[in-house]
């Protein structure tokens, strides 16, 4: 048991000192950055940012635009689920719903913004399909479409899998009772959903206040912080100080949402069983949520049609004439092609050391007997990556990295994502280790075996489909982030989405859409290879008496 633990303990600290030495210590620079002037300790950085002309403009504008959009995601978000789990609809239709709901989390925020000022711009596809611009791309109407758009997989994706696990007979039972339609619907559908729904508009409202990528793109003046916060820093005249400012107070809603988070758990309803009940044959039903829910899924497919046809034609909207001349530029471009190869890289190195650090982490709190203070401080790593958003983050790295050997590197980068998407991965893996038997760990020290080869042996072959999910999670956001590694990306280590970046300000948006196109298809590819192996894997698990047969031919050998 002692060597056990030593292990274990060996793990908890290389995990510690990897959040202390790119978690903690940046955000306690930045902190100091704010508050410590040539003079030694002040307020001035805040009096002076929060006094400025501009900056409760934007802060409300953030306010105002992440809550609209936040509401508006949750909703559309709430009616594609529904169409899933309380309709008749098809499989392939339910299907369909589902991954187009969730097409957006494989592209980059900032590819959004330029999809929306070519679909509804003054001569974007749409404008020019309807015959109108229904709005001004650039400003509160631009924020609320791409934000919208950005937060419904998220949205989508709380609510989806709680209603997996709500009690659908309790539909049956209600109308049994006598109760009205809406009284059902409350009770069956709403009422367990409450904690969850508020989840799901916190984290879209979190997502929208942070983002920085949809803002560089159709922001126009409407400032928002996001944007406030990139001008300080890297504007004509960078203010160090003040940017920090700024930084910490990006933090106060990140921090207020996951408090709120937590309190929302005691709305949540568990079931003790789970039943799986027919749902009544209703035609009009089905039709009426089978036409909303394709509305929805043409609105959404139509705003990234444009990013197909744009790079396909010669030059939009002047000379519409097929043509693959975009590509052949691109893929011949030795530039562009080295910052797709530092893409990859990036994702697959943050990928496997991300999954390793997730796994034992939660091997940590979920499979040993370490003391209560070990787990309580890896939950609370765990519960403090949540809240702290990309650009604080890059912000951070920014201060403290500057200087040193790790100063523009991919390494940098590539700590910056494990860090900053820990805390997903960690709860994916925790909840798979949990389910798993506890006895594995005391009947192979029984037989012999040390922990170590009980967990290559045993636990990680019972892990493996999880191992994979938590890795592809960790590729496809390496993929698409932007928001810190603007902040710390250096021109020989540019990836994907800050060379987007850069070619927005010379207007090669033709190349913008290729390399947006080139994230997709590496993402779906990624997706759709991880999602087979890990239901491979799900399909055949390592049965527990194979396990024990390990233990037994372990000891047959050691005798």
């Amino acid at each position: 048991m002692r060597r056990k633990n030593w292990e274990l303990k060996g793990i908890f600290w290389i995990i510690t000192l990897l959040f202390v030495g790119f978690l903690a210590a940046p955000i306690l620079l930045l902190l100091g950055k704010s508050l410590v002037g040539e003079g030694g300790f002040t307020w001035e950085f805040y009096a002076s940012v929060v006094t400025r002309e501009g900056f409760l403009t934007a802060l409300g504008n953030s306010f105002a635009v992440a809550a609209a959009s936040a509401v508006t995601a949750t909703v559309i978000a709430f009616l594609m689920a529904y169409a899933v789990h309380y309709t008749g609809l098809p499989r392939w239709a339910k299907r369909f719903i589902t991954a187009i709901a969730t097409l957006p989390m494989f592209l980059p925020t900032i590819t959004y913004g330029f999809a929306i000022i070519y679909s509804f711009g003054k001569q974007g596809l749409l404008t020019r399909l309807l015959g109108r611009q229904f709005f001004d791309i650039y400003g509160f109407g631009g924020l609320l479409v791409g934000y919208v758009i950005y937060t419904i997989p998220v949205a989508f994706l709380l609510i989806h899998n709680t209603m997996g696990f709500v009690d659908k007979k309790t539909i049956i039972v209600s109308k049994a009772m006598g109760d009205r339609d809406l009284a059902t619907f409350w009770i069956a559908i709403l009422r367990p959903l409450l904690g969850t729904l508020a989840g799901a508009f916190i984290q879209a409202f979190f997502l929208c206040f942070t983002d920085f990528g949809i803002p560089a793109s159709v922001g126009g003046g409407y400032e928002v912080i996001a944007t406030l916060l990139y001008n300080q820093m890297l504007g004509g005249i960078p203010d160090f100080n003040r940017g920090a400012v700024i930084a910490m107070i990006l933090l106060i809603p990140s921090i207020g949402s996951i408090c709120i988070l937590q309190l929302l758990e005691r709305f949540n309803i568990r079931y003790t069983r789970i039943s799986q009940a027919d749902l009544r044959k209703n035609p009009l039903r089905d039709t009426g949520w089978g036409v909303s829910s394709t509305a929805i899924s043409v609105a959404i497919l139509s705003i990234f049609a444009v990013i197909f046809v744009v790079p396909l034609v010669e030059e939009w909207p002047y000379q519409t004439s097929f043509s693959l001349e975009h590509f052949a530029a691109v893929f011949t471009d030795s530039e562009l092609i080295t910052v797709y190869w530092h893409s990859l890289v990036m994702a697959l190195l943050t990928a496997f050391l991300g999954t390793l650090a997730a796994y034992g982490a939660a091997l940590i709190t979920a499979r040993s007997t370490l003391p209560p203070r070990y787990k309580r401080v890896i939950e609370s790593i765990a519960l403090v990556t949540n809240a702290i958003p990309g650009m604080v983050l890059g912000v951070a790295y920014l201060f403290l990295f500057s200087g040193s050997g790790l100063q523009n590197t991919l390494l940098l980068m590539i700590l910056c994502n494990i860090v900053h998407y820990f805390s997903t991965p960690y709860l994916m893996m925790k909840n798979s280790l949990s389910k798993m038997n506890a006895g594995w760990e005391t009947t192979a020290m029984l037989m012999g075996d040390s922990w170590l080869q009980t967990i290559l042996r045993v636990v990680t072959p019972n892990a493996l489909s999880s191992l994979i999910e938590v890795f592809s999670y960790y590729f496809i956001n390496s993929m698409v982030t932007i928001s810190a590694l603007i902040f710390i990306a250096g021109a020989r280590t540019m990836v994907l989405t800050t060379m987007i970046k850069q070619l927005q300000y010379v207007n090669r948006f033709n190349e913008v859409f290729v390399l947006s196109l080139l994230i997709l298809a590496t993402n779906l590819i990624a997706k759709g290879l991880f999602s087979c192996l890990a239901s491979y894997k799900a399909s055949h698990p390592v049965k527990e008496r194979r396990s024990i047969q390990l233990f037994g031919n372990r000891k047959e050998a050691v005798q």
